[in-house]
């Protein structure tokens, strides 16, 4: 009650944070951590040019706010701030830190309802499902809190008598933050969690689809007690976010960059961080491979299935894409996901209480999940259901089956990234071992079997950084979350959280008689 009543106060002092009405119709509570300026140093702001580019929510294309649209010169400001701040807060003890993380967390969960609203009118993302977003995402500050004060070192039998050899951990610096449009909120604080912990201060830079998840999760760390400098929010639209990408990775005052999202742009960040030999950490994209064995328990398998293939309509980097189904079990789990899909999935605006399918982002990715399925059908994929844009019209698209669909095509080649899932039958562990790793993608993989023997046999020898074995929901805070060849370097979450934002400082003692 105490932090709900804070905010109320703020709204009293700030009446002038009352601008999104659009959220008022859905049960907006409080809108004081509501914000179209940028976040940098403490204050909020606008870009140096003055210029702002358009929020739209992907359900009606309505226009829900505008932010600053921040160039070099902004991300300059931002990165000082940061580097200025370093120099308390890595001087900051791992108790008091955690408190902070701690506050930060009970504000989020305080405000979680609100936080959802703006999340589905942005990302257009159901309503339901924004909300486990939240609850995602602050279980990584309040993991995190706890986190910042086992961050160890280690004491090494000497090989000589007369000294001591000590291994400490150290925060890196400033760590810049470039987070996707798909999870707003809880990739924001999956890695700003690790990094405060550790005793970096960053600069985050949202995607330009969904800022203002970004916005409300910093002004909630300001209302903790977070210093200025510590936390910084650069928003730019697309056009400006390469020269500001290139800057967050090429700054002598960064000491490090975390990034999620594709692939090729993953590289092309790797690249420029390697010209100042930068810690690096990649969360990049998948083409999961979901595996149903004869053994498996059709039930099971097909809520799995759901869950992996059509959470957020398929716009996660680890839903499932590619779908080998065993010859045995290959016609009951078609059926069942017909009628799985056609009975369970409602497809509309994620404010309405009965949707658990919303639409695409944006109109450059309909048209890739449309000219993906037209493809892979022109080279003789069988379309089963859907397969085209939704009656609702817009960025909506239908869940789509695809059977008889080889390599070659691009539902298996390509990551989908929309509700489009590839069925493929087969006969031998062996055979869908081989189809599986075939890929240079190893995010994650899901496989359904309930021979023992077999589950630890494929376990080891699928080439992704995490499996769901007769589960289709992964992602926690307590779990290592990353991936292996193409998809990624280094961990999120869990303990190896801190690795990518500390280094190992060896500290050898002489002269010890």
């Amino acid at each position: 009650m105490r932090l709900l009543k804070q905010s109320r106060r703020v709204l009293q002092l700030h009446p002038h944070l009352l601008k999104f009405d659009f959220l008022k119709g859905h049960g907006l509570r409080y809108a004081s951590f509501l914000h179209q300026e940028a976040y940098i140093g403490g204050k909020w702001v606008s870009a140096s040019s003055g210029k702002t580019f358009t929020v739209a929510n992907p359900a009606n294309g309505k226009v829900i706010g505008h932010v600053p649209d921040m160039a070099e010169e902004d991300t300059q400001a931002a990165i000082d701030s940061a580097y200025e701040a370093f120099q308390s807060w890595k001087r900051t003890t791992a108790k008091e830190r955690s408190i902070l993380l701690r506050k930060w967390y009970d504000l989020m969960e305080a405000h979680k309802d609100d936080l959802a609203l703006i999340l589905t009118a942005e990302a257009g993302k159901p309503l339901a499902e924004a909300r486990g977003e939240i609850g995602y995402g602050s279980s990584f500050l309040e993991w995190f809190a706890e986190e910042a004060k086992r961050i160890y070192g280690e004491v090494v039998p000497s090989p000589a008598s007369s000294k001591e050899m000590i291994f400490i951990r150290e925060p890196i610096g400033v760590v810049s933050l470039i987070t996707p449009w798909n999870f707003p909120n809880a990739m924001i604080t999956r890695k700003a969690g690790a990094a405060l912990a550790s005793g970096c201060t960053c600069v985050i830079k949202p995607a330009e689809d969904t800022p203002l998840s970004a916005l409300a999760i910093a002004d909630l760390a300001e209302k903790a007690g977070i210093p200025p400098g510590v936390v910084n929010v650069v928003t730019a639209s697309r056009p400006n976010t390469p020269a500001v990408g290139n800057l967050l990775c090429t700054s002598p005052k960064v000491a490090g960059v975390s990034f999620t999202g594709s692939s090729a742009v993953g590289k092309l960040l790797y690249r420029l961080c390697s010209t100042g030999i930068k810690k690096i950490g990649l969360e990049l994209g998948g083409n999961a491979p979901f595996i149903v064995f004869n053994s498996a328990d059709l039930n099971k398998a097909i809520e799995g299935f759901l869950v992996a293939k059509f959470r957020n309509a398929g716009q996660t980097c680890i839903s499932a894409n590619r779908i080998y189904v065993q010859s045995g079990i290959y016609d009951q789990f078609l059926a069942a996901c017909k009628e799985a899909i056609s009975k369970r999935l409602v497809i509309g605006d994620g404010f309405s209480k009965e949707v658990n399918v919303g639409p695409l982002i944006n109109q450059s990715q309909i048209n890739k999940v449309e000219g993906l399925v037209n493809d892979s059908v022109k080279m003789g994929a069988e379309l089963v259901l859907g397969g085209k844009r939704h009656d609702l019209g817009g960025l909506f698209f239908e869940p789509t089956i695809l059977t008889q669909v080889s390599a070659e095509m691009p539902c298996i080649r390509e990551e989908i990234f929309g509700p489009v899932a590839a069925i493929q039958k087969f006969e031998t562990e062996e055979e869908v071992l081989a189809m599986a790793n075939a890929c240079p993608h190893g995010l994650a993989g899901y496989f359904f079997s309930q021979d023992i023997s077999q589950v630890w046999r494929v376990a080891r020898r699928l080439e992704t950084g995490m499996i769901g074995i007769n589960e289709g929901l992964i992602s926690a805070a307590e779990a290592a979350f990353g991936g292996i060849k193409e998809s990624g370097i280094g961990r999120e979450g869990s303990r190896h959280g801190v690795d990518d934002y500390t280094h190992i400082k060896y500290l050898c003692m002489g002269g010890i008689n």
